[in-house]
């Protein structure tokens, strides 16, 4: 089966200022997968390009198609969710309903108005009543309600607190997600989705740093806690990072000799968020 998303050299400039810089990428169906990188790494670039809202340079596929050129007919099966509300203050929540159900043949009436009845949110309120976790919800239900294959999702949950952010990613991965759909994440709030993914992209400056499913960091990467005496013999195999915790130094490895690093200290596989920090700020070995 084709991927879902296929990218080679990705290219995005403007002017001088290189955006993206043949970025090759692959996602597949049935996915979570987060985009993740510091602010001005290139993913906001990266979803304007896989949605079709910018041209670019090198060759991407989006569910066999085009972006750019057949933008019109990749959102029937796309959706995105923006870190910008859009929707008018003045509307009322029923009557977004009844425009996005007029606008789009793929929307599922029952779908939205049962995940809203899951909130605080009811029909006659108008968009300017709502606080952002609310307006974030509607915005939800009504993508949740389009029965489309991809869930784009640019840092969906900023200025949002805690209980709303969890509500949000519940509510994702309980009633919209299954091996049919792919849900694509930007974000640089690695914690907040780490234990969602399937697969992580790393990005910066443009680069793309990693790209592997979740269940491959546990067997390509390792992290070792050592003591002072063990930080050379350590060192000796090459970890491409090092930091100091709790007394400790942490080194990180990339396809390291387990048996080796057993006797140095204590091993365990990095969280996503920890090797994010280490290899943007250590580079690959």
């Amino acid at each position: 089966m084709p991927a879902l998303i296929e990218a080679r050299d990705l290219t995005k400039k403007y002017g001088a200022h290189i955006a993206l810089d043949r970025a090759n990428l692959t996602i597949e169906t049935g996915r979570i997968v987060g985009l993740i990188g510091p602010n001005g790494a290139g993913k906001t670039s990266a979803l304007r390009a896989i949605l079709g809202l910018t041209a670019y340079e090198g060759r991407l596929q989006v569910l066999g198609r085009e972006p750019f050129r057949d933008r019109a007919d990749l959102m029937n099966d796309a959706c995105f969710i923006a870190d910008v509300a859009v929707l008018p203050p003045w509307l009322r929540v029923d009557q977004a309903i009844d425009f996005v159900a007029a606008m789009h043949p793929r929307f599922r009436r029952d779908r939205a108005m049962g995940f809203l009845a899951k909130t605080q949110v009811t029909g006659e309120r108008r968009i300017r009543e709502l606080s952002k976790g609310l307006k974030t919800q509607v915005h939800l239900a009504l993508t949740m309600g389009i029965d489309a294959r991809l869930l784009v999702l640019d840092e969906p949950t900023l200025g949002l607190d805690i209980l709303a952010r969890r509500s949000f990613y519940d509510a994702l991965v309980d009633d919209y997600m299954d091996e049919t759909r792919t849900i694509l994440i930007t974000t640089h709030q690695v914690e907040e989705v780490e234990n969602l993914l399937t697969d992580v992209i790393f990005i910066d400056r443009g680069h793309i740093v990693l790209d592997c499913s979740v269940e491959q960091i546990a067997a390509r990467y390792a992290a070792v806690a050592v003591s002072t005496d063990q930080i050379e013999a350590a060192r000796a195999e090459r970890p491409f990072f090092e930091r100091r915790t709790l007394g400790k130094t942490l080194l990180y490895f990339e396809r390291p000799n387990l048996d080796k690093l057993a006797g140095l200290g204590e091993v365990h596989t990095p969280s996503i968020s920890d090797l994010f920090v280490a290899k943007l700020s250590g580079g690959a070995p």
